[in-house]
Order: C-alpha cells, then sequence, then structure tokens
C-alpha cells in the first residue's frame, strides 16, 4: 500500500514538484514578532491526492473482482451479514495487496525510490508507474471490451496494447472485472443451489412446506463448505486467477 500511495502522490503532484525548493508549510514572522504559518500549494495537491485512493483501488487493482466473488459467495452461503463487510472488505483488500504486490514492487524500485533520490524527474517516475499499473490492467481487460471502448471513444491508430490510452483501458478492465467476477460467482452459486433444491424437494415430499428451506439447508451449506477448506479453495483460486 506505500508504493500505491506514492503512486498516486507522483500521479497528483508532478506539477507541484516541478518547482524546486517548493516547501509545503511556510512559516513567516510578522511585525510584532508573532509567527504566521501558511500551507502551500504543494501541501494542497498532497491532500486532494488523498482523496482519488478509493477510487484507484477500486478502478486500476483486483479488489473489484475480489469483493463481488466475497459478497456472492457470502449471499451462496446464505448467512446473511456473517462474516461481516468489515471481514470481506478486510480479506479482499489484503488479498488485492498480495496480488498486486508485483506490480508495487516494480513501481516502488523502478519509479518511487529513484524519484526520492532524485535520479529521475517526476514525469518520468510518473510515467513508469503508469506503464506498471497498465501492463497489469492489460492482462487482465478482454480484447472484445477494448474494441468496444475504442469504438466508441473514436480513436483511430492504435497499433498495438501498448498504445491503447488509460482513459480507454481503465473501463475496459473495469468491464472485464464484473464479467470475470460474476463468472466466478456462478460456479460458486451453483452448489449451494443444488443443496437449496434438495432440500425443498424433501420439505415438499414430506408435507413440510410452510418450513423455509434455507432453516434446513444453511447447516449443510456451512458443513459442506467447511469439509472442503473452502475458504482456502476460494481465496487461492481468486489470487491465480490473476496469474
Amino acid at each position: 500500500m506505500k508504493s500505491l500511495l506514492a503512486l498516486l502522490l507522483l500521479l497528483f503532484t508532478s506539477n507541484a514538484f516541478a518547482a524546486p525548493g517548493l516547501e509545503a508549510l511556510t512559516v513567516e514572522t510578522t511585525i510584532d514578532g508573532d509567527q504566521k504559518y501558511s500551507l502551500s500549494i504543494q501541501a494542497l495537491v498532497l491532500m486532494t491526492a488523498l482523496t482519488f485512493l478509493p477510487a484507484a483501488l477500486l478502478m486500476m487493482t483486483s479488489f473489484t473482482r475480489v469483493i463481488i466473488v466475497l459478497a456472492i459467495l457470502r449471499q451462496a452461503l446464505g448467512t446473511a451479514q456473517t462474516p461481516s463487510n468489515q471481514i470481506l472488505l478486510g480479506l479482499a483488500l489484503f488479498i488485492t495487496v498480495f496480488v498486486m504486490s508485483p506490480v508495487l514492487h516494480d513501481i516502488n524500485v523502478n519509479a518511487a525510490q529513484p524519484y526520492y533520490a532524485e535520479d529521475i524527474s517526476a514525469a518520468e517516475a510518473v510515467e513508469i508507474s503508469k506503464n506498471s499499473i497498465m501492463d497489469f490492467m492489460m492482462a487482465q481487460t478482454r480484447e472484445d471490451d477494448i474494441s468496444m471502448f475504442i469504438e466508441m471513444s473514436g480513436i483511430d491508430g492504435i497499433d498495438g496494447p501498448e498504445n491503447v490510452p488509460l482513459t480507454v483501458l481503465m473501463p475496459s478492465f473495469i468491464t472485464s472485472e464484473l464479467k470475470t467476477a460474476f463468472q466466478i460467482g456462478f460456479l460458486i452459486f451453483l452448489p449451494f443451489l443444488i443443496i437449496d433444491l434438495v432440500v425443498a424437494s424433501v420439505l415438499m415430499s414430506m408435507g413440510m412446506m410452510m418450513l423455509s428451506p434455507l432453516i434446513i439447508s444453511l447447516p449443510f451449506k456451512i458443513m459442506l463448505f467447511v469439509m472442503v477448506d473452502g475458504w482456502s479453495m476460494i481465496v487461492g483460486s481468486l489470487a491465480s486467477s490473476f496469474l
């Protein structure tokens, strides 16, 4: 996450860092000897850039796919609010950090650290970071989705994936992630749906039509999920789906 934050700061503060020696906090001494503190434009841009962190997490990482699959899993189990939203968000966040760790490491080594050491400029650091993120997004995006958004945008002269602009790649990436997440969710939902159908059929054959099948099927679904080590399978499959 440190590298992701550094990327965001680089993306939204390249102009602010263009002037050398620009201080974030200035202190002025007034005539009566008091000190007056003021924030520079750089500090304001830095604080504004932090507000883009949730949007970047959703639009440029694996978080969207992970959280949708986990939400569908909870719905399939029929456990209402268990696990809670906080637990699912925390699990999705750490899975995202695990999946994105190669990208974050590449950004930290090739962009953030050289920029902090003043070996490269802010513009070069932004370009390197953007390329690392776009390589990850491109690997997870379907060609059909990219073609659709290119056609909608009316952009011509795109010869290869490396020339796809970020404004086209980002909606294409999100569309592909949503498709993949719902495909995985369907496969997860199917066995639990079969259990619900079997329990409902048994209850109807016994004349217990007033009894909700969910009450009977819930223990069986939980037992099945635990016996097959479901959490390890889901988390492992989600992580490997990005490889």
